[in-house]
């Protein structure tokens, strides 16, 4: 850990960590939110991949981790299956974290996204990613967790406590400020008849005991009244889950989504170009044309 002793960044950095469930959109994301910020918002951005395992990337990324390891090679090298590679790769990748800083030590001025792996017990429960970003940001490295998860699991009570449950979980372990967000809310209209609330009731997590009373229904959870009670009032207890519903496809949406993020990591309490009046200008210009062609519910 050399390098970490020697490195005294005065500089603060900002950036988000891309983290959710496999099949919840993130290396769309990663990739759509890029050319956002540097087509439209001409912020200067860079993208990371933390993924040992993405090999599908519709960016180039300034570093990425599969120069360092990759999950195939753990694979074959060490007989293990790819929950278990991840895991080792991660852990590997915590114990050469000065590859990693020598790395971003070349990455001036610039906005960061980490596009991170999919597999949840990263998130839940095991410690390196955490370790990770616990050492950038005594570096000075403001980080957002951006969590996505597929809107189609609002379609389902069951599905959707395990997502509250899984996020909340996510927000206590990672322990960075945390954005929510339900992804391809492009695609609930596709499933709004199969909606028992309106959008609001998954957006703001309002009163559970709605939910609880459908669990209660329910062929399979209703053998679990207690368990179901108990886990409902967890969620409420902590009072910490909400999402913001997002269609990559949606200037406007994804402009909502930025403001949220930057208030999170703090980016819009620094200096710089591009906190400067044009930009905020630029960004007003830009939701009010695109305001026009979107709908306000997402749907």
């Amino acid at each position: 850990m050399a390098l970490v002793k020697k490195a005294k960044l005065t500089e603060n950095y900002y950036g988000q960590v891309v983290i959710g469930p496999p099949g919840s959109g993130k290396t769309t994301y990663c990739s759509k939110i890029y050319q956002f910020y540097k087509e439209k918002l001409n912020r200067h951005v860079e993208v990371i991949n933390l993924d040992p395992a993405n090999d599908n990337m519709d960016y180039c990324p300034k570093i990425d981790i599969m120069q360092l390891i990759t999950v195939e090679d753990v694979m074959q090298e060490h007989q293990l299956g790819p929950n278990g590679a991840l895991m080792y790769c991660m852990e590997y990748l915590e114990e050469n974290f000065d590859w990693l800083l020598s790395q971003l030590l070349k990455i001036k001025n610039c906005y960061l996204i980490f596009d991170m792996p999919g597999q949840v017990e990263l998130y839940t429960h095991h410690l390196s990613i955490k370790k990770i970003f616990e050492k950038l940001e005594k570096l000075h490295y403001h980080l957002c967790a951006v969590h996505l998860v597929d809107s189609h699991y609002c379609s389902d009570p069951s599905k959707f406590i395990s997502t509250l449950l899984l996020s909340l979980a996510t927000m206590l372990q990672v322990a960075l400020p945390h954005v929510n967000i339900l992804s391809k809310a492009d695609l609930l209209k596709k499933h709004s008849s199969k909606l028992n609330f309106g959008l609001d009731f998954y957006t703001d997590v309002l009163d559970l005991q709605y939910l609880l009373e459908l669990l209660d229904d329910g062929p399979f959870t209703k053998k679990f009244k207690k368990l179901n009670k108990a886990i409902i009032g967890l969620v409420e207890d902590y009072s910490l889950v909400t999402f913001i519903p997002l269609n990559v496809n949606s200037d406007k949406s994804l402009l909502e989504l930025k403001s949220a993020i930057d208030k999170a990591n703090g980016y819009i309490y620094g200096s710089g170009e591009e906190r400067n009046i044009q930009a905020l200008l630029s960004c007003a210009v830009g939701a009010r044309t695109e305001s026009e062609r979107f709908d306000m519910d997402y749907m």
